[in-house]
């Protein structure tokens, strides 16, 4: 590799929000080891709602719904720019497309066997095979072929005053807070409404705890949550579609403890500090769990492969699913409830000094 200095970086990594928390650590990384780089980091419309205003980064929102007037746009705003270094950091054709537009001298991208659509044909720099990698380990890699130490796994999600004024609206000071986002965006990694409820009656009935139900502004997500509240017959407190990405962080933040699917606010939590309670049997989540809580997972995805796949986890593809009727069925009431168990009697006594127990 070239012994020029690195003077200018483009991240390219649009989507999605899991995904997107796992490049902060990079570009944490990046300031560090090379003070005064200039980073570009092209992102979703949506994403940029989240990390938008992380300091010393120049954002381009790249709308993936505006069509070929998206890629026009972007053409535009990147005309004249050359970068030393491209870290394309995302496989999909669209990712793909959106890279061409990026002039750069190196041009850093996924291993063979994690390339598709066409990826290697739009990078000069391979990362490091790595089979069995979680997804934040594997952004964190993409320093390495510029000869810079892989990311450490750090986090800062950009916070003020009003996000953490909302939170405090919400979050009792005199018990813990247990947060339930319990939508994904692909609909067979979800929980049924009945398991849902019967755990957050547990969490309020036998430990005495707050329950809150967070989600999108989306019409399925308002109607999962509001059907959990109604199958509930503990107190239970839906604000559902009413707070901003930011927000939902600086809640989180506050928060105890987050019951969630493999979804990006399982992400936004750990990213924050928060434990997660993660309820996986369609995907893995020794790959895409929330990193600093592998393990307070439910993990019943290697149920879900020999059920539904006829597979061990050592047999089957790194990153397959097994999005299919029935897998998050394996996730019992008793496996949820009993992890909150675990997790409760691992943490430390409410105390005057420390106020609220964490």
């Amino acid at each position: 590799m070239s012994q020029t200095p690195l003077q200018s970086i483009c991240l390219l990594r649009l989507s999605a929000l899991g995904d997107v928390t796992h490049v902060i650590p990079v570009v944490l990384s990046l300031q560090e080891q090379l003070p005064g780089v200039g980073i570009t980091w092209i992102i979703g419309k949506l994403e940029a709602r989240l990390v938008g205003d992380l300091p010393g980064v120049t954002f381009i929102v790249f709308d993936k719904r505006a069509g070929w007037r998206g890629y026009r746009d972007l053409y535009r705003t990147l005309r004249g720019q050359r970068f030393d270094a491209l870290l394309h950091m995302q496989v999909a054709a669209r990712a793909n497309l959106v890279s061409l537009l990026v002039r750069a001298r190196l041009r850093v991208g996924y291993d063979r066997a994690r390339s598709k659509d066409g990826h290697g044909l739009c990078i000069n720099r391979r990362i490091a095979p790595a089979p069995r990698q979680h997804v934040r380990d594997c952004l964190a890699s993409f320093l390495q072929p510029l000869g810079l130490q892989p990311a450490a796994p750090r986090w800062h999600i950009p916070l003020d005053e009003k996000d953490h004024a909302f939170a405090r609206r919400h979050l009792a000071a005199d018990r813990r807070t247990l947060v339930i986002s319990p939508c994904s965006s692909h609909a067979l990694r979800n929980w049924p409404v009945s398991h849902y409820a019967a755990l957050a009656d547990y969490a309020a009935g036998t430990h005495g705890m707050q329950v809150i139900l967070v989600g999108s502004p989306a019409a399925h997500e308002q109607e999962t949550c509001a059907a959990i509240a109604a199958a509930m017959q503990q107190p239970v407190e839906n604000i559902c579609g009413q707070d901003t990405l930011k927000q939902l962080a600086a809640l989180l933040a506050g928060a105890d403890l987050l019951v969630a699917p493999d979804t990006g606010p399982a992400h936004i939590a750990s990213s924050v500090g928060t434990d997660v309670l993660g309820l996986f049997a369609a995907s893995n989540p020794q790959r895409s769990g929330p990193y600093n809580s592998l393990h307070w997972c439910v993990d019943r995805y290697p149920d879900a492969l020999r059920r539904f796949r006829q597979q061990s986890v050592d047999e089957a593809r790194w990153g397959a699913k097994v999005e299919v009727p029935g897998a998050m069925e394996l996730v019992t009431v008793a496996d949820a409830t009993g992890k909150l168990d675990q997790w409760l009697a691992a943490q430390k006594p409410a105390t005057a000094e420390s106020g609220r127990p964490r």
